[in-house]
């Protein structure tokens, strides 16, 4: 338990040091592995070795870049702007009916996109020139814009849940089924979040004008390439047509040929799209392989096994230790971004989580959610500096002032998913088994 919380405290000055949080854990794991090896530098170097040579040929993760460099060519295709016009055609007439529109074109985003960031970024530019023009405050039109946006890491396809499936050893398209209905609650709460924002403050959110229902076929012509192209992805991977990776190829394919169809590329956009997929992937790589590294060194210091005990030599109720659990989790977004949260906590936790006999596939989507909450969650809150970023006459206190009831929504979420599991389990229970 001391080399365990030792490595842990290391990790942490490292991190505060702006050492990058990939190498930080590799570094950590491989001398701490060597300590527990009585300095045995070859044990170390092979459980390296192994570790970056396994992750760089491993099969499963090529569902990664795949799923990037589809999300890059969607964003690219320009559908954002479709999504969020047919999402305004039946909700803008109401009080707050844009910043609900924004929250819907978000979620519908982020399912093809499956990067919260860049649905952030993204819907900055699309949404919020109509949401100022028709009068609405910055906090609630930039809030809506960054908590729609933490969406893009739960529904499918998800970066996030690939990474979780892989350390967990968990079914990938199991986590896709089990994360659908939890994204649609999300969106539900959010939009109710906007009703309470505009029933204190109407001025907040006034109505939009009225759409015909010509207007509102015409809307719903301009996305047929993005329900075609989810319906052909999470279909196929649902009626269990195809697996995960090769439903990320025929995706990314599928992007391809819509953006050639809607003109949106030509030789230098195919590099900057290639050129995005090679940097993040690689990014997301280095994070995983230093995590697996860290995760090798704690399981050899024994330090989930430890930690069952203590808690099982305490007594605490199941339910208890996960409500225990969130809670680190969500002290933990004040200061982590999702990612690097997620690889720096699942090691430990899902062994303890496991035993406690908790279903794995339940505990990944909560973890997902509470990862989503640190994403608007301050002083960290990546997607408020992203919105910050791309609206620089905006602030980033009035983000998240905008954000709190949102917080809160996430928060309902969150204790209902972990209350009731059945929400999460309902579709993979009635698709495989």
């Amino acid at each position: 338990m001391t080399v365990s919380l030792t490595g842990f405290a290391c990790l942490m000055v490292l991190i505060f040091a702006r050492v990058p949080i990939g190498m930080s854990m590799g570094l950590i794991g491989f001398f701490g592995f060597a300590y527990l090896s009585d300095y045995n530098w070859v044990a170390a170097l092979s459980m390296v070795s192994r570790r970056v040579i396994d992750t760089s040929q491993s099969y499963s993760l090529s569902v990664i870049p795949l799923f990037i460099l589809m999300g890059n060519l969607v964003t690219r295709s320009g559908l954002s702007k479709e999504l969020y016009k047919a999402s305004y055609a039946f909700l803008g007439h109401l009080k707050g009916g844009l910043s609900m529109a924004t929250v819907v074109a978000c979620g519908s985003f982020s399912a093809i996109c499956g990067s919260s960031l860049a649905t952030a970024a993204t819907m900055a530019k699309v949404a919020m020139p109509p949401m100022r023009e028709y009068g609405y405050s910055d906090s609630l039109a930039a809030a809506s814009i960054a908590a729609g946006g933490t969406l893009g890491i739960l529904i499918p396809p998800s970066v996030i849940l690939v990474i979780y499936g892989i350390m967990t050893e968990q079914s990938i398209r199991e986590l896709f089924a089990a994360g659908f209905l939890p994204g649609l609650l999300g969106i539900i709460l959010y939009m109710g979040a906007v009703s309470w924002t505009v029933w204190r403050n109407p001025q907040a959110g006034p109505k939009g004008e009225v759409s015909t229902s010509h207007q509102r076929i015409k809307a719903l012509k301009g996305v047929w390439g993005t329900l075609l192209l989810f319906v052909t992805v999470m279909g196929g991977i649902y009626g269990g047509i195809f697996t995960p990776t090769e439903a990320a190829g025929i995706g990314a394919a599928g992007a391809f040929l819509i953006a050639l169809a809607r003109r949106s590329l030509n030789w230098r956009a195919v590099f900057q799209i290639l050129s995005e997929t090679a940097h993040t992937t690689s990014s997301l790589f280095v994070v995983v392989i230093g995590a697996l590294i860290f995760s090798s060194f704690i399981n050899r210091a024994g330090f989930p096994d430890q930690l069952l005990s203590f808690i099982t030599g305490h007594d605490l109720a199941p339910m208890t230790v996960i409500l225990i659990i969130l809670t680190i989790y969500i002290i933990l977004g004040c200061v982590f971004e999702s990612l690097s949260m997620l690889l720096l906590t699942v090691p430990v936790f899902y062994p303890v989580v496991q035993s406690l006999g908790f279903d794995l596939i339940w505990f990944g989507i909560i973890v997902v959610v509470v990862t989503e909450i640190s994403l608007i969650t301050p002083p960290v809150g990546l997607n408020v500096f992203v919105l910050s970023g791309v609206l620089k006459d905006v602030n980033t206190g009035t983000i998240f002032r905008g954000v709190t009831p949102f917080w809160f929504a996430d928060i309902i979420r969150l204790l209902l998913l972990t209350l009731i599991p059945a929400i999460s389990l309902f579709l993979p229970q009635v698709l495989y088994h």
